[in-house]
């Protein structure tokens, strides 16, 4: 098969290698599509150093290509969303349930190789139909999709209550559409304006850049009070907690997705005094299944999120791409 294999920080050659064959409990998967996110980039990048040679690539939408024979819930032919984090299933934290937090995780693309390559192959128990006849570009982004459910998910909304995302990269507009589904009012607050014209396609009602002035203030008009009900921040950067912290009321919930790898300057005063309440959310456990039924319903939309495309040969195309100002989600048309 042909896959494109990382030798060292950002030495990615596309080149043949053997095909992959499934061991027992596990299935090949054809790649049809594959989405290119901020942590390919941290990989290729050398930013996040890998075994290598690695095949990156964690967003995977494809067909079962061969199954192993003790496989039964998915056969050779099913169309499959791929999810990639898979735990050992029995250290303490896997069976108290937070299977999210195991600390031997394994991620398709990182631990193993992934799917920028015609093949890959991953455990059966990490492939989920797609519903007949649904479409690759609807489908690409159910990885990063489940990752926002889970968060709004833990910031337990309410219909009719006021919310604000912080940032409006895919992540950021993910999670504006599972709010609104969800019943909340939302503002959609970020450092550039470039993409708030979608993110109001979307169902944003307010917009706000951090250059048009308080944050605080814009979210009092917003809300009608002294803050909105619930923040999710998206953007993964020490000044996007600071934003959250801003924008939520005395009393409110900020849910924190971001990866920010600087240190972050918190006024803990701010969170005591006015009961704050600041929850991490880490991937997912599970919520791959509401995620395909928010895309297969319709109240969720990925296509419009998918600014780039490039076959797997034009892949280094597509690393430029990503840091385009113009580029929300790069996609690989295998």
């Amino acid at each position: 098969m042909k896959a494109a294999r990382l030798h060292g920080p950002r030495d990615l050659r596309v080149e043949s290698v053997r095909d992959p064959r499934p061991e027992p409990g596990e299935v090949v998967v054809r790649v049809i599509a594959a989405g290119l996110c901020g942590t390919d980039y941290e990989i290729w990048s050398g930013g996040r150093p890998v075994a290598y040679p690695r095949i990156m690539g964690h967003e995977l939408v494809g067909r079962v290509e061969a199954a192993a024979p003790d496989v039964t819930r998915v056969r050779a032919g099913d169309p499959v969303v791929v999810e990639p984090n898979y735990s050992c299933g029995h250290c303490p934290l896997c069976r108290e349930g937070n299977r999210n937090l195991c600390l031997s995780r394994t991620t398709i693309g990182i631990n193993a190789d992934g799917g920028f390559a015609e093949l890959v192959r991953v455990p059966a128990h990490c492939c989920w139909p797609a519903a007949p006849g649904a479409a690759a570009d609807a489908l690409l982004l159910a990885e990063p999709l489940a990752v926002v459910v889970r968060a709004v998910g833990r910031g337990t909304p309410k219909a009719g209550e006021s919310a604000a995302i912080v940032g409006a990269g895919s992540l950021g507009l993910l999670a504006l559409q599972v709010l609104r589904a969800r019943g909340a009012r939302v503002m959609v607050t970020s450092r550039s304006r470039r993409r708030f014209a979608l993110a109001t396609e979307l169902g944003a009602e307010i917009t706000h850049a951090t250059a048009d002035g308080p944050l605080a203030d814009a979210a009092r008009r917003f809300s009608g009070r002294e803050g909105v009900d619930l923040v999710v921040e998206t953007a993964g950067t020490a000044a996007a907690v600071n934003h959250a912290l801003e924008l939520v009321r005395p009393g409110g919930r900020i849910v924190l997705t971001g990866l920010p790898h600087e240190p972050t300057s918190v006024s803990f005063f701010s969170v005591v005094r006015r009961e704050v309440t600041v929850l991490g959310s880490m991937i997912y456990q599970d919520e791959f299944p509401e995620a395909l039924r928010l895309v297969d319903t319709g109240a969720v939309r990925t296509a419009p999120l998918i600014t780039h495309r490039f076959g797997l040969d034009r892949i280094g195309e597509a690393f430029a791409a990503h840091t385009d100002p113009t580029s929300i989600k790069v996609a690989l048309d295998l």
